[in-house]
């Protein structure tokens, strides 16, 4: 059993030795496109509004805005007593704020949203972080998967949780299930070095999980293939929504302005994020970081601001994910399953960038 360790804000820049001014920090479902692990809790001074966001990762480079945003004291200026809630392979997040123990909860990719929703769990999107779904199957240069019908004979690795994310992409390639095999191997890539597989899933953006790789592979990612996924998906409770939308308004702003300024500072960012997980080694969220603010800020965010959310996009996942028979019940309509809101107050804060 993994410990959480809690910091407040000022005993962990003593700890550092830095002023109260200067730095510190802070990030259930584990899913078919989530990063493992766990981490940390990160939380603020606790004299304003509690609020506390539900993860199920490991803290990583995703979390830059509110690595920022605690170091910054922003979430304090705001009036919120902010923390985060790990998650794990045995905490199902959605379940956690739907009951109440955590008032925001972070997805790490659509699909298990949509799921969570058409059971009747009350959960609502209010934010995207990750716009172009980063996720995708490497191949080796001398046997190359670029596109789709490259897979057909072939044999496809990665965590068990994924074999939904390959048939998505060959129903909407029309492509036969019983053409590729998968495999169950885990997060490493191993068995796609050793020949075991011939394409292996992971999220692009993870530098350092696939560093024995190097860079000689080949991508064929699932957003380029017609499954469009949004990643790193902030939701609430509908109640929490209706009552509560304020301080979830004054969160964004906070947030979006922690990402805006880890977009021109990744460096800075990344000690931010090491300072509240000290087992994580500065180079890899560094380098995972550099790599992630391209899936972050699109053309979408430079038109419409940090955290946007397309329905049309969210039309098209429902679309594709009832063809594949995965809603036991009635498929969600994107007014369940989303609200721009909290995105239309906040138009003026969220930082047009991309």
């Amino acid at each position: 059993m993994s410990t959480t360790h809690q910091f407040s804000r000022r005993n962990l820049l003593a700890g550092a030795g830095l002023s109260v001014g200067a730095f510190a920090l802070g990030t259930s479902l584990l899913t078919a496109c989530s990063e493992p692990g766990r981490g940390p809790a990160g939380k603020g001074n606790g004299d304003g509004t509690p609020l506390a966001l539900q993860l199920g990762w490991l803290i990583n480079s995703g979390q830059f805005g509110e690595a920022i945003a605690l170091s910054k004291g922003w979430y304090d200026e705001a009036g919120i007593s902010f923390s985060i809630n790990p998650g794990g392979p045995s905490i199902d997040g959605i379940a956690l704020v739907a009951a109440g123990e955590s008032q925001l909860g972070q997805i790490s990719s659509s699909p298990s949203h949509m799921l969570a929703r058409s059971q009747g769990i009350p959960v609502k999107a209010f934010a995207v972080c990750v716009q172009d779904h980063p996720y995708a199957w490497l191949s080796k240069p001398e046997s190359p998967i670029e596109k789709p019908e490259d897979l057909i004979g072939k044999t496809v690795g990665g965590p068990a949780t994924s074999d939904i994310l390959v048939k998505a992409l060959l129903a909407a390639n029309k492509i036969s299930e019983d053409d590729v095999e998968f495999v169950a191997t885990g997060e490493s890539v191993a068995p796609l070095m050793t020949g075991k597989i011939d394409a292996w899933g992971t999220w692009l953006n993870s530098i350092s999980q696939r560093r024995p790789l190097g860079d000689d592979f080949v991508s064929m990612r699932l957003a380029d293939n017609g499954v469009p996924l949004y990643g790193y998906i902030y939701y609430s409770t509908d109640d929490v929504l209706d009552k509560k939308s304020d301080i979830v308004k004054e969160f964004t702003s906070a947030t979006a302005r922690g990402w805006e300024f880890a977009y021109d500072n990744v460096a800075d960012a990344a000690k931010a994020t090491v300072e509240m997980a000290p087992e994580s080694k500065l180079k890899d969220i560094q380098d995972d970081g550099e790599a992630m603010m391209e899936y972050v800020f699109t053309k979408s965010t430079a038109e419409k601001g940090w955290g946007t959310m397309d329905k049309s996009i969210w039309e098209n996942q429902i679309a594709l994910w009832d063809q594949l028979g995965q809603f036991n019940s009635a498929a969600p309509t994107v007014d369940e399953l989303a609200t721009w809101d909290i995105l239309d107050a906040t138009a003026d804060s969220r930082p047009k960038l991309g």
